[in-house]
């Protein structure tokens, strides 16, 4: 029998989760099938439920969902960490919440891109939900130093402080700033989870902060955001979503199956979709 599977979200439409899943299950011989599901704003809880009673194993969740699932879920480590769920398990009664969107950062990073975090000096920019996400997955990499920059100081100190609240002997090299205090910092990898790739909108940081042979990530897959063009023009390495992407819905289904899909021929596939 075929164990049903789902994306939730609004929009919904663009998402490319049905076809890395359906590769990775032809990958890995495995019976599923998985359908985006368009939920109502005000009506995520309800389709859950739904999805539930129609015996649905579990579902993805993403934008703007991810914190309203954390709600209703059993949390992982890692949900808890991040504040958000992005992976439902459907368990009896029993709905278990996963966060495997820092975990796909990190894998993209150190496996496909051959770059290891550890000792690096690393900005993050933004810091709303995609941003929390991925921050102690980065943190637990030891970095030389971890930067969270934001316009306002204010949403990237509150990141500072939840760190440093939980007395993790990793906070003394985690910082905040806001975008104009940058200048002087120089920085290895520099990852771009603002939401301004949606509007094509400029960043107000320095060309001097892409160290050499520096990479710079954007969260955001599909297209050249204006940061990738910034940091591409001051000789930066630059890099997309799309490998994170694939990476979180490899844990994902991991979580799901017990079985661990090979990624690469995935990301070549959907990149060629494209």
């Amino acid at each position: 029998m075929t164990d049903k599977y789902a994306v939730i979200g609004n929009p919904i439409a663009h998402s490319k989760s049905p076809l890395i899943h359906a590769a990775f299950a032809e990958q890995t011989n495995q019976d599923i099938s998985y359908e985006r599901i368009l939920a109502p704003l005000d009506g995520f809880e309800v389709t859950v439920r739904d999805l539930i009673s129609k015996g649905y194993k579990g579902a993805n969740v993403t934008v703007p969902f991810k914190f309203e699932a954390f709600d209703m879920v059993l949390p992982s480590n890692r949900a808890l960490d991040a504040g958000a769920v992005n992976t439902l398990r459907f368990l009896g009664a029993e709905i278990r919440g996963d966060n495997t969107d820092g975990l796909g950062l990190v894998r993209d990073i150190k496996q496909n891109f051959g770059i290891n975090i550890a000792n690096k000096r690393l900005l993050l920019l933004g810091a709303g939900g995609a941003a929390e996400g991925v921050l102690h997955p980065l943190l637990e990499e030891s970095p030389t130093l971890l930067v969270i920059a934001n316009r306002t100081l204010e949403k990237a100190s509150s990141m500072q402080k939840k760190v440093e609240k939980k007395n993790e002997s990793r906070s003394y090299f985690l910082n905040a700033k806001a975008f104009e205090d940058l200048a002087d910092q120089q920085f290895d990898i520099i990852i771009n989870a603002t939401s301004t790739g949606l509007t094509d909108t400029a960043l107000p940081i320095p060309n001097t902060i892409f160290a050499k042979g520096c990479l710079a990530y954007d969260m955001m897959y599909g297209r050249e955001t204006p940061f990738m063009k910034q940091a591409r023009e001051s000789g930066a390495q630059v890099a997309d979503g799309l490998g994170m992407l694939v990476e979180q819905a490899a844990e994902a289904f991991y979580l799901w199956r017990g079985v661990r899909p090979e990624t690469q021929s995935v990301i070549k596939k959907i990149r060629n979709l494209a």
